[in-house]
């Protein structure tokens, strides 16, 4: 618990820019999927999304990843089945302690991470042999925990390589200069990045590192409305009310929840900025919640396996329906609206770094305190996954009761970095319910959603989450 305690906090404080690895050496008493195989793939997730907050992509390695525990972990619980594999039951004596389950999902996880994250061969061989394993260990003998590890991890891929996500860059036809996880949909923006000419649509932003170079937003993984979810069969059955102050046509509306967001960004205090980067980032957020929820309750390493991947795969599946609406409604987001709105007239509102939460600045030069996304805004993502998460885990560990600390060290922002928070705080999550909550206002704090577009988030995350919880459970049970 205190080597947890110690991951925890140094990731808080940074909010997962920089891990060490934190090796189990220990594979009868540990957890190796704490203690090794997220500190090793947490820096390949942030090589893919540098703030963790490409939502899609990040629950996709993770969930992938958690299902290759699950599904190795399984032959040595009394009745689990796992999702693409059933490798039959181990005897009892073989779970008496972690070794075997440590060993069997550290190579189940070795299968994925060589998957998703090809071009990092060599962190995975390190992952297995600084605990001892051989990298070259290929046996598929299922009487062993390399070999249950080996196939279950295999399986996973199989089953998910080629789902709709267009991992290998295959689809549509796209049988040279693959390029993985890129748009085979077609769509099409209503907008231009550089003419709103439909105000009720989304617009691409034009983005930059801050370094000189400009880039146009592109709809981010589009394509996930078609990628197979695991607890239920189709992603129209998820929807949710037509965003009415969207549409132009109905201009007081439309006015009225711009004004909204402007007060919001007015009035921001440290405390919300942090909450707002601290939600921004899913690692911080939704998997380390997790894992301190996990451990904090005592679960043994089965527990937390079936929990940490039902957390996961709730997020993810509530991803497919999300996008599935987001694609459907199109709609615009804050900054082109208040644009539009504004123009060259003041409004009072977050001036950017060093310039102070309450400032006077034309409409059209009015930014959001986090970077906007790159899709549609509605509904909320992030509310929708943060419902998801938080409806597992009342519904698997039985209480609404979380008690998750973050604290923040004075300076520490990403966005103003020195200044923001003032001075050193503490963000407290007493249960799950103030965590939904909180991660969904956030995204009206920092300016980058509506209003209605957090309780359309939470109800489809919250729908999700219990056919999620109903399609493990089963699996759990042997069906």
């Amino acid at each position: 618990m205190n080597k947890l305690t110690g991951i925890l906090v140094a990731l808080a404080a940074s909010f997962g820019f920089a891990i060490a690895a934190v090796q189990a050496q220990d594979l009868d008493n540990g957890n190796a999927a704490v203690e090794v195989v997220i500190p090793s793939a947490v820096p390949a997730i942030f090589e893919a999304s540098p703030v963790a907050g490409d939502a899609t992509l990040v629950l996709r390695f993770t969930t992938l990843i958690t299902n290759s525990w699950y599904d190795a972990s399984a032959p040595y619980h009394s009745t689990a089945v796992g999702v693409y594999s059933d490798l039959g039951r181990r005897p009892a004596e073989e779970s008496e302690t972690n070794r075997n389950i440590n060993i069997a999902l550290l190579y189940a996880s070795y299968q994925v991470l060589n998957s998703v994250f090809p071009a990092r061969t060599d962190d995975w061989r390190n992952m297995l042999s600084s605990v001892g394993l051989d990298p070259d260990d290929d046996s598929v003998d299922l009487n062993t925990p390399v070999g249950i590890g080996n196939v279950a991890g295999a399986l996973v891929v199989a089953a998910r390589e080629n789902d709709g996500m267009n991992q290998l860059g295959n689809e549509g036809n796209q049988v040279y200069h693959r390029q993985p996880y890129a748009d085979y949909t077609n769509f099409v923006p209503a907008n231009t990045a550089y003419e709103l000419s439909n105000p009720s649509k989304w617009q691409p932003a034009i983005v930059t590192n801050g370094n000189g170079i400009y880039r146009v937003q592109q709809f981010v993984t589009p394509q996930i409305r078609y990628a197979t979810p695991y607890s239920y069969s189709n992603p129209n059955r998820f929807r949710v009310p037509v965003p009415v102050k969207s549409n132009v046509r109905n201009y007081l509306g439309y006015v009225n929840q711009a004004e909204e967001v402007l007060a919001a960004s007015a009035n921001m205090t440290d405390e919300q900025k942090m909450l707002s980067e601290l939600f921004d980032n899913k690692i911080a957020s939704l998997g380390f919640s997790a894992v301190f929820a996990a451990m904090s309750q005592g679960l043994s390493l089965l527990e937390f396996i079936q929990y940490d991947f039902l957390a996961n795969l709730a997020a993810f599946d509530t991803a497919i329906a999300v996008w599935n609406e987001k694609n459907r409604h199109n709609a615009v987001r804050p900054f082109s609206a208040i644009a539009y709105i504004f123009g060259d007239s003041w409004v009072t509102a977050w001036g950017g770094p060093g310039l102070g939460t309450v400032t006077d600045l034309p409409g059209n030069q009015w930014t959001s305190y986090l970077p906007v996304a790159d899709h549609p805004e509605y509904p909320s993502g992030s509310a929708s996954f943060c419902a998801a998460h938080a409806e597992v885990s009342r519904l698997f560990l039985g209480s609404d009761n979380l008690g998750y600390i973050v604290p923040i060290p004075q300076g520490a922002s990403r966005i103003e970095p020195g200044t923001t928070p003032a001075q050193d705080i503490e963000l407290f999550f007493p249960t799950w319910s103030d965590f939904e909550e909180k991660c969904g206002q956030s995204r009206l704090w920092s300016g980058v959603h509506f209003p209605a577009s957090i309780p359309a988030g939470y109800s489809i995350g919250s729908q999700v989450a219990q056919e999620a919880y109903d399609f493990l459970s089963a699996k759990i049970a042997g069906f």
